[in-house]
């Protein structure tokens, strides 16, 4: 009496059906949908975070000799001139 008839697998799908209702089991088929998008995103995101932060501090450190004094002066220059 094991798994292996056709019949076993009725029966356990009409118990099933009978238990929780054909509306709940196509939710649960669309929350286990959202779950696995939901995960493989938050794997990705923290890709693109860890390259977004490394962008960010490259923008933040700007290059030795790179004018970063005439810069400074000329936001200086555009706040007194308002």
């Amino acid at each position: 009496m094991g798994l292996d008839s056709i019949w076993h697998w009725a029966i356990l799908l009409v118990i099933i059906l009978l238990v929780f209702g054909t509306g709940k089991l196509t939710r649960v088929g669309s929350d286990l949908g959202n779950a696995v998008r939901g995960f493989k995103k938050a794997m990705q995101g923290d890709e693109d975070e860890e390259k977004r932060k490394a962008q960010e501090k490259l923008q933040a450190d700007p290059e030795p000799g790179a004018g970063a004094n005439s810069t400074a002066s000329q936001q200086r220059d555009s706040s007194e001139s308002k």
